[in-house]
């Protein structure tokens, strides 16, 4: 077999126009483990960039689960320095579970990355992963018995809110990472996870060999991938269709499903939709347990008493309808505010303070404290979306709702424009 040829800047630019059309000057963000792929991709990306004039930030997430991490961390950060990247630390801080830690570690990262991106206006963060890591995850998904979207593995674009998240080097293989680090004489840190055999991704990149024997090697693999994505862009289609003529989103965050048209479309496209709401009422980057969304969809609609928690969200029949709210508990604390600084809350809304904006202004969401007149403008919604509507405090007092009645002090916008398109792809 000929060696693998380096992946160049030129080809990076390729691969990235196909995801994204940028603006001039557009901020990009790269998550770097310190590892051969995230190296190589920002190292390419980092030459790109430079003659795009597309400024490029590295960004590297200290867990905090092994005592050598921070270090690690370190390292990259050094590196990136002699490559003259801008370089960031993202620190995973409180307590960690005791199980299910690679999944928690997971969502950690894209939570404090995606963070990232939002609070300093980065177009897009761009990841490593490649066609071994497609392979891979669809055969951990079809042990898992995943449906259609599980299958078709990691999608090369997922929009959340205002961030693309971007894997440009998806038909990739690994070799030629390596090989272009190689070529440039770059070290890496190898993850001791990636050898423990307590993970099921290291015990099925283990397998591979014996895979490949078989005929299921990741070229393979990852070319069915490509297969069930054709087959998910297709319900989608018809979800958004669905969305469309059954849902309504309120600016102020919540959302109604009407029964009936639900009840009438195919019951892989209900449950669609029941997900894509989710997603959008609740702004998480992940989608529910299909398990769990199974659960409350079919309970739905057998016409059962619709009353639950999912996915950082609250659903409550009304009528011949579901409405769908933030979770109070889920929704995110307040943030401080300034003149002329636009901030993103809880993963939905853009605020933007205004010349007229008082000091230690904050917004979150109103709760049970609203004074009579903005009782009065939280009236006509559902009971359970009112505790959740962000508000404008000062001096810690609700003093307004700018997405219910405009206010000359912020500007809050919901990062989403309509039913028919505000459905975030789920996360894969």
């Amino acid at each position: 077999m000929a060696d693998p040829d380096v992946l160049t800047a030129a080809e990076f630019g390729r691969l990235f126009d196909r995801l994204i059309a940028l603006p001039a000057g557009a901020g990009l963000a790269v998550a770097v483990s310190g590892g051969a792929d995230s190296l190589a991709l920002c190292l390419v990306a980092a030459d790109w960039a430079r003659a795009a004039g597309h400024p490029l930030t590295a960004l590297t997430v200290d867990h905090g689960l092994r005592p050598e991490s921070g270090d690690e961390a370190a390292l990259v950060g050094r590196w990136m320095a002699g490559h003259g990247i801008p370089h960031e630390i993202l620190a995973w801080t409180g307590p960690k579970p005791a199980a299910d830690r690679q999944a928690a570690a997971r969502r950690a990262r894209y939570r404090l990355l995606l963070s990232w991106c939002e609070a300093h206006g980065a177009a897009a963060l761009l990841t490593a992963h490649h066609r071994e890591d497609q392979a891979e995850t669809l055969l951990l998904r079809l042990a898992r018995g995943s449906g259609v979207d599980g299958l078709s593995a990691m999608a090369p674009r997922v929009d959340f809110g205002g961030v693309a998240l971007l894997r440009p080097l998806l038909d990739q293989p690994r070799a030629r990472l390596r090989a272009t680090l190689a070529a440039r004489g770059q070290p890496w840190v190898e993850d001791p996870s990636n050898r423990d055999d307590h993970y099921a991704r290291t015990r099925m990149r283990a397998a591979a060999a014996s895979l490949d024997a078989a005929g299921l090697g990741a070229d393979r693999l990852a070319a069915t991938a490509a297969r069930l994505a054709r087959a998910r862009a297709a319900l989608d289609d018809a979800t958004d269709r669905l969305l469309a003529a059954a849902s309504s989103c309120h600016p102020a965050g919540h959302a109604v499903i009407a029964t009936a048209p639900v009840r009438a479309a195919p019951a892989e496209i209900g449950l669609r939709a029941l997900r894509d709401v989710l997603r959008w009422v609740g702004g998480e980057p992940y989608p529910p347990r299909l398990a769990r969304l199974e659960a409350a969809f079919d309970g739905w609609m057998a016409g059962q008493a619709v009353d639950r928690t999912l996915a950082g969200c609250r659903l409550v029949a009304a009528g011949d309808a579901v409405v769908i709210a933030r979770e109070v508990r889920a929704a995110a604390p307040a943030i401080a505010l300034k003149p002329g600084e636009t901030v993103v809350w809880d993963r939905r809304f853009g605020v933007s303070g205004r010349a007229g904006l008082p000091g230690g202004a904050t917004l979150g969401p109103v709760g049970h404290g609203a004074d009579a007149a903005l009782k009065a403008l939280l009236r006509p919604l559902p009971a359970v979306a009112r505790p959740v509507v962000p508000a404008l405090f000062v001096d810690g007092r609700a003093v307004a709702l700018p997405v219910l009645a405009s206010d000359d002090r912020v500007d809050v916008t919901p990062l989403w424009p309509d039913a028919a398109t505000a459905r975030h792809k789920a996360y894969r």
